[in-house]
């Protein structure tokens, strides 16, 4: 980050979250900071994100990018920041070949309130 920008924001970075237009929503809802791309211009938003040094983290959909780090490798050059945290694709989680999201969701439901729903 430059001195200049640091003046202007402090020292306050960002966080925010490179994803699709679908996941983008749930986000937004969580109150996070989105940045939606398509599968063919993820990269590129990535790196302008990067080159802004307004983001201390940028966490990846790797629906999108599946390896952040080596695909921003010349733009992360000397930099120590934004960290890059690739995150699991929704779409990647409840693929039906993979995860069967019914259990998912109940392990999830069972693990925060304690006991199981069934309706």
């Amino acid at each position: 980050m430059t001195q200049a920008n640091r003046a202007q924001t402090g020292n306050t970075q960002r966080v925010v979250v490179l994803s699709d237009a679908e996941t983008a929503t749930g986000y937004r809802l969580a109150g996070a900071e989105v940045i939606e791309a398509a599968p063919e211009s993820a990269v590129a938003e990535l790196e302008r994100a990067i080159q802004s040094d307004q983001y201390g983290l940028i966490a990846v959909d790797t629906g999108l990018i599946p390896d952040p780090m080596t695909a921003t490798q010349r733009v992360m050059r000397g930099r120590d920041l934004p960290i890059l945290l690739p995150i699991p694709s929704l779409r990647d989680a409840f693929a039906t070949d993979t995860v069967d999201a019914k259990a998912y969701m109940g392990k999830l439901v069972r693990d925060t309130i304690g006991f199981d729903i069934k309706l």
